[in-house]
């Protein structure tokens, strides 16, 4: 297999592909990855939602064609979680300092004034075909689910260019075409160098998240109850196979509050998820298996 690998979005990439990916198929790409960052990212002062973050009064801000799948898929996250699942934790990120500057402190008296006015998805942001209408500034962060639905883009692009077998890996967040399985370890969320299973994959999406990965200080990480603000606590790494990336990446993070098989009776999809005091569930019709 042939790698390209660069870095996009704040992390790495690697494309596999059976024979060389040609030049014009690389470009293509690489605009591609950079037009979604220009409207997605809050670490960018040039981008679409550093724009809403910092409308005084809010707006009507029109996004591009993808947004709308997106979008949707948020929109059945946070019914089927209640909440938790919420793109308008932005602000919460930015006051535990994950900031754009990345300062990693947490701002304590911010994080009190915020919390009786913390906004949600279902009533501070209304829908309008490609535009999203806002009454204030407001925080987007499509963290839970934006990486999965941009290894999905790439991925497409790569079957227009007549690509059957790929491997699209976004940093830990897998999309797979072939007749091919491959064999992929799920990393220990505590000891990078130890595996607590594995997992087959054949044309489909797997990804994970983990309490370790963008981690900063003592219970300070990225995955955020929308409800609260704070980060999760109990579960401490999941992991989705689903047939796109971007609602495995979702799912992901759902799982971090939600039963799977409360979360099965709206997606289709297999999972493991694995708690703090060590303990692991694994759904049964997962193609892999963990370790004991």
């Amino acid at each position: 297999m042939f790698r390209f690998t660069f870095d996009a979005i704040g992390t790495a990439w690697e494309i596999e592909t059976p024979s060389p990916l040609e030049m014009p198929a690389r470009r293509r790409i690489l605009e591609r990855i950079e037009r979604f960052d220009v409207t997605y990212s809050r670490f960018r002062p040039d981008s679409l939602v550093s724009r809403i973050a910092s409308s005084p009064e809010g707006g009507c801000f029109i996004f591009p064609k993808d947004a709308v799948a997106l979008f949707d898929l948020y929109d059945r996250l946070h019914a089927c979680t209640g909440g938790a699942v919420d793109p308008l934790v932005g602000r919460d990120l930015e006051l535990l300092g994950y900031d754009r500057t990345y300062s990693l402190i947490p701002d304590t008296a911010g994080i009190r004034s915020h919390s009786p006015a913390r906004p949600r998805w279902s009533k501070d942001v209304r829908r309008e075909g490609l535009a999203l209408v806002t009454r204030r500034p407001l925080v987007i962060d499509i963290g839970a689910a934006g990486k999965g639905y941009l290894v999905d883009i790439v991925a497409g692009i790569l079957r227009e260019e007549g690509l059957t077998s790929f491997l699209v890996d976004g940093s830990g967040d897998l999309r797979h075409a072939g007749d091919d399985a491959l064999q992929i370890g799920l990393e220990h969320p505590f000891d990078a160098g130890l595996a607590i299973g594995v997992a087959h994959l054949k044309d489909r999406a797997l990804c994970a998240s983990a309490v370790n990965r963008r981690a900063w200080g003592d219970g300070l990480h990225h995955v955020i109850d929308g409800r609260t603000g704070a980060p999760t606590r109990d579960v401490v790494a999941t992991w989705v196979v689903a047939d796109h990336a971007a609602t495995a990446d979702g799912l992901a993070t759902a799982l971090f509050f939600v039963p799977g098989d409360r979360l099965a009776h709206e997606f289709r999809f297999s999972w493991i998820r694995m708690f703090a005091d060590g303990r692991a569930e694994i759904s049964a019709d997962f193609d892999g298996e963990l370790f004991t």
